[in-house]
């Protein structure tokens, strides 16, 4: 593992790059094993898959995330509503149509 300054020629960014798109793929299955968990739960206990304050909550941590690594958080910002929408999708699969479910 290089450290950008570290890099002297593109087959080593490259290289990092690919490194890390593997690292965030992984981390994205981790998160999808933890989406599939929930459903479970959501199921056992009828809450739906979407519930807005907490989507609003995530989004609020990545956007503070973001100022804190120098990423703009309006970017983050969209690629997590995108994630989110997403793992929503997952767990209606699982879960089924929202429209008996209370939102909390």
């Amino acid at each position: 593992m290089r450290k950008p300054a570290e890099c002297e020629t593109m087959a080593h960014i490259r290289a990092e790059i690919d490194r890390l798109d593997e690292d965030l793929v992984r981390l994205f299955a981790e998160r999808a094993g933890y989406i599939d968990r929930a459903a479970e739960i959501k199921a056992e206990v009828d809450l739906p898959a979407r519930i807005g304050s907490r989507v609003e909550e995530v989004v609020a941590n990545v956007r503070r995330h973001a100022l804190a690594h120098g990423l703009p958080p309006d970017l983050v910002e969209k690629l997590w509503r995108r994630l989110i929408d997403w793992s929503i999708a997952r767990e209606e699969n699982r879960l089924g149509p929202d429209s008996m479910r209370k939102d909390s």
